[in-house]
């Protein structure tokens, strides 16, 4: 990371002026080069937009969507009405089949708390990655506390967008790139009025129903839906409820630019069974040993999006999101060793561990793009400037109530603060054509960030409060990084990229005990790089691939190390600890050879195999632990694991595929897929034999089977069928260090689901 200077704010501040100033109305829809006649790029103006009427349901996004370039970045759209699969339990290694190195953490079969990562880094809910609804931030807060308590409804999804590390030029954090969420929002829609509805059952009492209401006309076009799911879970008590309200609504000002709203309500309540040791695990999948424990999160989003085209190669977008919204958490969080039950004496259970959550953020993004000529050849510069603020209060130690209830109220909180972020960021990607086939896109983004902490962390023997030791944070850094691509005949490339990467201080790297614990005043973010170098393309409706080799390094990772203070006392310090480095293969190829044979063919067999090869290893890693004579020391990891970082990742799939030859719209698909994940360590010592309780220990390789069918009956109707784990494996893919654990978390056993979709 390069330091710039204290004038960049200011900088970034006048360009969000000039663009504002640069309003004129005119149209753009798709441009198309006249200095070039060899070349044309579509310059879409909605991302909802892309992929329509294909029958694909992953691809390559185009080069420009938007005011956002993709050229030279690796990067995937997932088309969500092409999933052969029900989609109402979230499940993320279907829906992301075809995006190869994808890891999932698939601890919480109801799919609420999702959690992906990608070239060896951790999916604890999904924080390697930016997360966005409709282009908008939806994590508790993207700098200090990025966890993606919330995801939609998988059924109101229009697209996936993902982009990997490259991506941070222009949407910042995190080392993972993006994951853009795009709702439905009735663009695609034909009539004033239509109403289409899923309904779902399914193993462990699964209910999921979802309607919604949308149309298009002259001046617009509008979408609303409610999604309401429960179920009993596969799981002794993990009993699950989730509530989402959304509606959007576009006008078209003029044929020359439109305004766009959105608003979702999203509540959720689940009940939270606890790890287990490894010996439970064995005897009985399905127990829990915590009753008492429960999670919520109300959740609100709101969203404004102004288009507008300056003129036929240039447009503007300028959008303004918010968020309000929670996070509940009451229940024992003990080592599962230490049972929860009646204290004799009192007859009482013991007062339960309360935790509550309060997230308010508010943030504005414009961006700029517009074609040129220069040199007789088309150029394309797109830039933009971002600005931020959050606020989040962490009230902790709270003393729960000694029932059984979700009741998240409490007398006192013993741990508050308040964590505050402010953020400014401008990008800028200029696409360089040195022929019709070569380009070279060339960016930058500069961020400053401010973060602070205050409150309390407790309340001493004489009811004064107990400040929080922290020191506010202020950074300022420059990323710089190049892309390229080459055109091939008959719709291959080859592309590469080189791009940095950081990922902020966290507010829990912010905060210290008094007397215990002390904050390195010379912390700092972490930082790296992304690299990439790939092949890709597709031909006809038969075949898509993309294959890639990646290196990530990810440097000042932050962690704890423990030393001895003047007076002999232990004191945790948290510091910069250490590096890593991936290296690896990303890889995808979708192919029917019957439409290759037969190209107007009216059945198939479609295959697929997505592919993931990673090498997580440590650099200078270094921890505390004690020597024989009972002294902290400090040890290097260095050449061990990367925790959570499996080295091979294959998702495959055959099926077969028929429509009438008298009714187009009819049609029947089935297909059986394999999901296989090799080992991975659950520490960054690489503990082989798992401990007592079950926190620390190998995470075994496993592999499963689904099997999809979708019978679309007629244009309005369609069944779907999914059998989840066919085989019934018994497995888990993490151990929990603490909540909602801890200890080993099982996923879950064989499961079927049938949805009934009907589109009026």
């Amino acid at each position: 990371m390069l330091l710039f200077a204290r004038h960049t704010t200011r900088i970034a501040t006048g360009l969000f002026a000039i663009l504002f100033t640069q309003f004129s109305f005119s149209q753009q829809q798709t441009f198309t080069p006249t200095h070039d006649t060899s070349m044309h790029m579509e310059y879409l103006s909605e991302i909802s937009l892309v992929g329509s009427g294909q029958q694909r349901d992953v691809m390559m996004l185009p080069e420009v969507v938007g005011t956002k370039i993709n050229a030279g970045k690796k990067n995937s759209l997932v088309v969500m009405d092409q999933l052969n699969t029900v989609v109402a339990n979230n499940s993320m290694r279907q829906i992301l089949a075809k995006v190869p190195g994808i890891h999932i953490w698939e601890s919480d079969g109801s799919g609420i708390q999702i959690g992906i990562a990608n070239r060896g880094l951790s999916p604890n809910r999904s924080w390697e990655f930016n997360i966005r609804q409709n282009g908008a931030d939806i994590s508790a807060d993207p700098y200090g506390y990025p966890e993606a308590y919330y995801n939609p409804p998988m059924q109101a999804i229009q697209r996936i967008q993902i982009t990997r590390g490259a991506g941070a030029l222009q949407y910042g954090p995190q080392f993972g790139g993006l994951i853009n969420y795009i709702l439905r929002d009735g663009s695609n829609m034909q009539k004033s009025f239509q109403a289409e509805s899923q309904q779902t059952i399914g193993s462990f009492g699964l209910l999921n129903a979802y309607i919604g209401v949308g149309g298009k006309g002259k001046k617009g076009h509008y979408y609303t839906f409610y999604d309401k799911r429960s179920a009993d879970g596969f799981r002794k008590n993990s009993a699950y409820e989730t509530e989402t309200f959304y509606g959007s609504a576009t006008y078209y000002l003029s044929k020359k630019a439109h305004l766009s709203v959105d608003y979702m309500r999203y509540n959720m309540l689940s009940q939270q069974p606890g790890g287990l040791t490894d010996a439970q695990f064995s005897n009985d999948v399905v127990q829990s040993h915590r009753a008492r424990n429960w999670f919520s999160t109300p959740w609100q989003t709101a969203n404004i999006k102004f288009e507008y085209n300056l003129s036929v190669r240039s447009r503007i977008q300028a959008q303004i999101f918010g968020m309000d919204a929670e996070r509940h958490s009451v229940g024992n969080t003990a080592g599962i060793l230490v049972a929860d039950t009646i204290n004799r004496t009192t007859n009482q259970y013991s007062v339960r561990d309360l935790a509550t959550d309060e997230y308010k953020n508010l943030g504005a993004e414009i961006s700029f793009i517009t074609n040129y000529v220069l040199l007789g050849k088309k150029q394309t510069l797109s830039t933009g400037i971002r600005a931020f603020q959050g606020r989040t209060n962490r009230f902790q130690k709270g003393l729960g109530s000694t029932g059984t209830d979700a009741n998240f109220s409490t007398a006192l909180f013993p741990t508050a603060l308040t964590f505050n972020t402010k953020n400014v960021a401008w990008f800028a990607e200029q696409v360089v054509r040195f022929s019709p086939r070569f380009i070279v896109i060339p960016g930058l983004r500069a961020e400053q960030i401010q973060s602070a902490v205050s409150g309390r962390t407790g309340i001493n023997l004489v009811g004064e409060d107990v400040p929080v030791v922290a020191t506010p944070q202020e950074r300022r850094f420059l990323l710089g990084g190049i892309s390229a691509e080459y055109h091939l005949k008959n719709g291959f490339e080859v592309y590469a990229n080189a791009t940095q990467n950081y990922r902020p201080i966290l507010f829990s790297d912010m905060q210290a005990a008094p007397g215990s614990e002390q904050i390195d005043p010379d912390l700092k973010d972490a930082n790296g790089y992304n690299n990439d170098l790939g092949f890709r393309g597709r031909s006809g409706n038969w075949l898509y691939f993309d294959a890639s080799v990646y290196v990530l390094q990810y440097n000042n990772r932050i962690g704890r190390v423990t030393r001895l203070d003047d007076q002999g006392n232990a004191i945790a310090v948290k510091t910069n600890v250490g590096n890593s480095n991936s290296r690896g293969i990303e890889a995808v190829v979708d192919l029917d050879i019957v439409k290759k044979l037969r190209k107007n063919s009216r059945w198939g067999l479609p295959l697929f195999v997505s592919y993931a090869h990673n090498r997580s290893v440590y650099g200078d890693y270094f921890i505390s632990t004690k020597n024989s004579s009972g002294q902290y020391i400090a040890i290097n990891l260095k050449g061990n694991s990367v925790e959570n970082a499996p080295e091979n990742i294959l998702r495959a799939g055959f099926g077969f595929q028929c429509s009438s030859q008298k009714n187009p719209h009819r049609k029947f698909v089935s297909q059986i897929q394999l999901s296989s994940v090799s080992a991975s360590f659950s520490d960054a010592n690489n503990t082989v034999a798992a401990v007592a309780n079950g926190t620390n220990g190998l995470i075994p390789s496993y592999r499963i089977w689904d099997w999809n069918t979708t019978f679309h009956i007629n244009k309005h109707v369609n069944v779907k069928l999914s059998v989840n784990n066919l085989s019934n494996e018994r497995y888990f893919t993490r151990r929990a260090g603490g909540y909602p654990g801890p200890g080993v978390m099982p996923s879950d056993g064989r499961s079927v689901l049938c949805s009934v979709g009907i589109n009026l």
